[in-house]
Parts: structure tokens; sequence; C-alpha cells
């Protein structure tokens, strides 16, 4: 990264502290202490409604917290020495319709003091080809590529990345991935929201989960995934998902298309149940808890806490 007058080595490069904001008679984040460190890739998980849209807002000085503290590289997010270090793509992001690609390109160019060249812009965001073209007469996947585009004008040394591939195909989210782990290897910081939990799974150094405005868990994805004590199971069965769900040692079952997925801390005992019951079971998979597993595993534990306390 770029060396600073206003930030030691190995601080946070965005980090809230106690942060409350609410609106209203709603709190959306309780006290949370959350920290992107140099150079890592920070994917900030939790349901609809769990604060991280709220707490990207802090960090970016787009909304100022009810209490507690927002700091963007050592100072205040509002300060300009602290922005132009910073490149945003954001899910309510606007931009005018009627200006071309490479328009808009050199626009968001033109407000920082070292910006990448527009060629370098355009070929990390897959938009060769169509700079000429009008934003307006955009698909919805080259219009994502475009807001990623706005976003690495700059050459951030954080990037703030707020569901980036929605709406994408798997190349393009493919070349996204190639992109952010690029940068982080050039020492970048990047900070992302994504519902997709195998990219946060193949891109993150740490996972913050968090979930009604309080952080719920923190680690490397390994060390998520470690908290789920179980395997999931796949197969093809004929039997009643009321008949799964209450074999014994089973957490959670459900259907994913033709087949049936269950969560157990007792595989073998599950695998002999479903076998004895359904001796025509195909297709059988077992493998250990995944990402979807932990974070849906984490969410309903806090809310059963919750109704408990």
């Amino acid at each position: 990264m770029q060396s600073t007058p206003f930030l030691n080595d190995g601080e946070p490069v965005a980090e809230l502290r106690r942060a409350v904001k609410r609106f209203g008679a709603v709190t959306a984040l309780a006290g949370i202490d959350f920290e992107v460190r140099p150079g890592e890739v920070v994917a900030l998980l939790g349901p609809n409604g769990a604060g991280k849209t709220t707490a990207v807002q802090l960090l970016l000085g787009l909304a100022r917290p009810s209490a507690g503290e927002a700091w963007l590289f050592g100072v205040d997010p509002l300060r300009a020495e602290a922005r132009v270090r910073t490149g945003a793509m954001l899910q309510v992001s606007k931009v005018p319709e009627t200006l071309k690609v490479r328009e808009h390109v050199d626009l968001i160019s033109s407000y920082y003091p070292r910006p990448l060249p527009r060629r370098e812009v355009m070929a990390a965001a897959g938009l060769e080809g169509i700079e000429d073209r009008l934003f307006g007469k955009l698909s919805g996947g080259q219009r994502q590529r475009v807001l990623f585009a706005l976003a690495l004008c700059g050459d951030p040394d954080l990037l703030f990345l707020d569901e980036p591939t929605v709406g994408l195909d798997v190349e393009a989210r493919r070349t996204f991935w190639t992109v952010i782990e690029e940068k982080a290897r050039r020492g970048r910081s990047v900070l992302l929201t994504t519902h997709y939990l195998e990219e946060a799974d193949a891109l993150a150094d740490r996972i913050v989960m968090i979930g009604r405005g309080r952080v719920i868990a923190e680690g490397t994805p390994a060390e998520i995934k470690a908290r789920v004590a179980g395997r999931k199971i796949r197969c093809h069965t004929a039997l009643p998902l009321a008949e799964v769900a209450v074999l014994p040692g089973v957490r959670e079952a459900r259907r994913e298309g033709e087949l049936t997925e269950l969560f157990t801390p007792e595989a073998e005992r599950a695998v002999f149940e479903l076998l004895r019951r359904d001796p025509q079971l195909s297709a059988l998979e077992v493998r250990g808890a995944d990402l979807e597993e932990a974070f849906l595993t984490l969410t309903q534990s806090q809310t059963r806490e919750e109704v408990a306390a």
C-alpha cells in the first residue's frame, strides 16, 4: 500500500468502534466493533437487514454513527485524503445513462490524483469493445461491470464491493474474483458484502458475520466452518421430507430440486437410517459442513437465543 502520514503500518485501514446507528426507533447497528486490515479481503456477511449496508455507509462517511466511532485510514471518513484512497461499488449507485462507458471512466478518474490508465480499467472490468456504448443501452451484467470499473478508477488502497457479482454469469464472476485476488496480492484491502457464500469462501482472508446489528462470528472461512460440528448429506430419496427431518441426529432437512439435503453431526447414523428406510436411495453424497451451513446455524442460533431471552 502507499505510505501515508496519518496511518501507521499495520493499523486498520477501516474501523468501527462500538458503532451504533439508529433510524428512528430502529437500531441498525448495536455497538459493533469491526475492522479491515492492510492487504486483506474481508467478507461482511449477514441476512437481509443485518446491518451490512449501514456498516459500509458509516465507513464511507455516507452516514454518521449515532454513537461510537468510524475511521477510514485513521481519520474521519469525510476527510478528502482518506476518500481519494477508496473506491466503492454500491447497490444504490446511480450513474447517468446518457454517457458512454469511456466517458464515465474518464469522469471518475479525473477525481483522483493518480488514476489507473483507462485501458487498464477497461481490461480489469471486462469492458473492452463496449467503450463507446451508452450506459443506458447496456445489459444488467454490463452495467455491473461498469460500476466495478468506476470503483477501480482511482487505484484505491481500499475497495468497497457491495454485492458486486449480482446478475453476472459464472465466467464474469470468476473474472471479478481474479481482479480482487490480484488487488490483495498487491497489498490492497477489499471489503466485500455478498449473498454468494461460495464467493466469500473463495476470496476472503477473514469473515465477519453479523446479525441484527451485532457481530455473531469472526474468523477465517475455515474457522467459521469449524464452529459447526456436522456434515451435509445429499441424496435422491422417495422418503417424505417430514420423515427425513426427524431422523435421529438430523438438525435440518430441505429439498434442493430433486435432491434432499440434510445436516447432522451423526452422518453414519443418518445414512444407515436413510438406507434402511429407502433401499432405492441414490446419488448419495456426504461432505463436511460448508459455509452455507455455518451461516444458517449461526444466524438461527442468534434468533433462538434472542427469543429465549
